[in-house]
C-alpha cells in the first residue's frame, strides 16, 4: 500500500513582472498559509513521507515553511522535473520512485489536480493554493500506478484548517460580515454560521473554529430565549433547551484551548513544567475533541439542528417575530438590566465565584439582545462588551485554577514549587479581576 500527498504551493506573488515564473516568491497571504497548512499535513501523517518539491521558488518556500521545526535533519528534494504543469510528466516521475511507502510532493496546478483526477474514480474538481490531497494506492511498487485505482483519504483546503482563511472566504462572499437585521434573519444567519463552521470544528486544526461555533450557538440561544420571553410561545422551549445542551457540550474543550494558549506565558522559563502541562492537557483536549466530534456526527444532533432550522425558517416563526419591534426589545433589555443591576449591588468581595459567573451570563444575553437594534444602543453596547470581556477573564481564571488543581492531584511530584508559583500568579490575577468587577457598579439602561 502506498500513500501520496499532493500539495499545491501556497499563494505566490505576481508583483515583479521582471521575474520569470520559476522565480516568483510567495506573497504575504501565501506566507500566512504555511503554518496552518503544516499543521494540517502533520495531523494527516504527511511528514512520515519523503518530501519532494519543484525547484520553483514558491514550491521550495512552501516546503520549507510547512516542515515541522524538528525536521531540520530531514533531506529536502527540490527537483527540476517537478516544475511541470503536465500531469503525465508527474506520473512518469512517480513511476520511477523506489521503495518509499509515502511520498509528499509540493508542486503546481494543473498537474497536481489532473494527476489526482486520473488516479481517482471520484476526483475533486479543485485544488486551491495552499491545499493538499491525500491518496491511498493499492500497489506495492510505484511503477504499478494505473488510472482510477486510488482512494481519496482527504482533501484539505485553507478554509478547512485555518479560521482566518475561512473568514476571508466568507467575508468576500458576504456570508458572515454583515450583521443580520431582525430576530428571524439573525437566527438564520447564525444557523448558517453553525453549518459553515462545523467541518473546521470536527477537524480540530484551528481552535478558533470552536470558539466561533460556540459564539453562534450562544447567540442563537440568547435570541431564542429573548423572543420566548417577549412572545411567550411554548414551541421555542425545546429548541432553547437543545441549543443550551449543544453549547454546554463545547464548553470544557474551549476552556482547555484557552488554558493551553496561556501556558507559555504562565510557565515562563520553566520548560520542564510547561512540557508536562502541555502533554497532560493536550491528551485531555484530544479526548474531549473526540467526544465532541462523535456528538456532532450523531443522528440526534443533526435532527435537532434540522428541526431548529425548519422552525426559524417557517411562516409561523415569521409571524412570531413580525410583531416584535423596537419597543419590545427595549422592554426586555430594560428588565434584564434592572435584574443585572440588582444582582450587581448584592455582590461582595466574599461572594462565591458562581455569583460572578451568573452575572457574566446575564451580561452576555443583554448584549446579544441589544445587537438586534445596535444603532439604538451604540454607546451602552461598548460598555457591555468591555464588561463582558472582564467577566469572561474572571471565568477563565477560575477554570484555569481548577485545571491546575486537577493536574497537581494527578501528578503531585511534578515540580511542586513551579506549580505553586503558577497557582499564586493565577490567584493574584483572579483577586485583581474581582476587585475591578466590584468597582464597576450597575449599568445605565437608557438607549440613545
Amino acid at each position: 500500500m502506498k500513500h501520496l500527498f499532493l500539495v499545491r504551493h501556497a499563494k505566490s506573488s505576481w508583483a515583479d513582472d521582471a521575474l520569470c515564473d520559476r522565480d516568483r516568491p510567495l506573497n504575504p497571504r501565501g506566507e500566512r498559509q504555511l503554518a496552518p497548512l503544516g499543521r494540517a499535513l502533520q495531523a494527516a501523517g504527511a511528514f512520515e513521507a519523503q518530501p519532494f518539491c519543484s525547484d520553483a521558488t514558491r514550491a521550495r518556500a512552501t516546503l520549507e515553511g510547512i516542515l515541522p521545526a524538528a525536521s531540520t535533519d530531514v533531506k529536502r528534494h527540490a527537483l527540476s522535473e517537478l516544475y511541470t504543469f503536465d500531469f503525465r510528466r508527474l506520473l512518469a516521475w512517480l513511476r520511477q520512485q523506489g521503495k518509499d511507502d509515502r511520498l509528499l510532493v509540493v508542486g503546481h496546478n494543473p498537474a497536481l489536480l489532473e494527476l489526482a483526477q486520473w488516479l481517482l474514480k471520484h476526483p475533486p474538481e479543485q485544488l486551491p493554493t495552499g491545499s493538499f490531497i491525500h491518496l491511498r494506492l493499492p500497489i506495492k511498487q510505484w511503477h504499478q500506478l494505473e488510472q482510477g485505482q486510488g482512494k481519496l483519504i482527504a482533501l484539505r483546503t485553507p478554509t478547512d484548517f485555518s479560521y482566518s482563511h475561512f473568514a476571508r472566504k466568507f467575508r468576500k462572499q458576504g456570508s458572515i460580515c454583515e450583521p443580520a437585521q431582525g430576530v428571524q434573519s439573525a437566527l438564520v444567519h447564525q444557523s448558517q454560521r453553525l453549518e459553515q463552521l462545523q467541518n473546521g470544528v470536527i477537524l480540530g486544526l484551528d481552535d478558533e473554529f470552536l470558539h466561533q461555533y460556540r459564539i453562534a450557538l450562544r447567540r442563537s440561544r440568547a435570541l431564542a430565549e429573548a423572543l420566548q420571553e417577549v412572545v411567550r410561545d411554548k414551541t421555542l422551549a425545546k429548541a432553547v433547551k437543545d441549543l443550551k445542551r449543544h453549547a454546554r457540550a463545547t464548553g470544557s474543550l474551549r476552556d482547555l484551548h484557552v488554558w493551553q494558549q496561556k501556558l507559555p506565558e504562565l510557565c515562563g522559563d520553566s520548560f520542564e513544567v510547561r512540557a508536562a502541562l502541555q502533554n497532560w492537557f493536550g491528551k485531555e483536549a484530544a479526548h474531549r475533541h473526540k467526544k465532541l466530534t462523535k456528538r456532532l456526527g450523531s443522528k440526534r444532533y443533526h435532527q435537532s439542528m434540522s428541526d431548529w432550522r425548519n422552525l426559524i425558517e417557517s411562516q409561523r416563526f415569521q409571524k412570531l417575530t413580525r410583531a416584535l419591534n423596537r419597543k419590545d426589545i427595549q422592554t426586555v433589555v430594560g428588565r434584564r438590566i434592572r435584574l443585572f443591576n440588582r444582582r450587581t449591588a448584592e455582590l461582595m468581595h466574599t461572594s462565591p465565584d458562581e455569583d460572578i459567573h451568573r452575572l457574566r451570563k446575564k451580561l452576555k444575553r443583554i448584549r446579544y439582545l441589544m445587537e438586534l437594534d445596535a444603532g439604538n444602543w451604540k454607546s451602552l453596547l461598548k460598555t457591555v462588551r468591555a464588561r463582558q470581556e472582564l467577566y469572561g477573564h474572571f471565568q477563565d481564571l477560575h477554570v484555569q485554577i481548577d485545571f491546575l488543581a486537577h493536574f497537581r492531584a494527578a501528578a503531585p511530584d511534578v515540580l511542586p514549587t513551579a506549580l505553586a508559583d503558577i497557582r499564586h500568579t493565577l490567584d493574584d490575577r483572579k483577586a485583581e479581576t474581582r476587585r475591578q468587577i466590584l468597582a464597576l457598579g450597575g449599568l445605565d439602561g437608557a438607549p440613545l
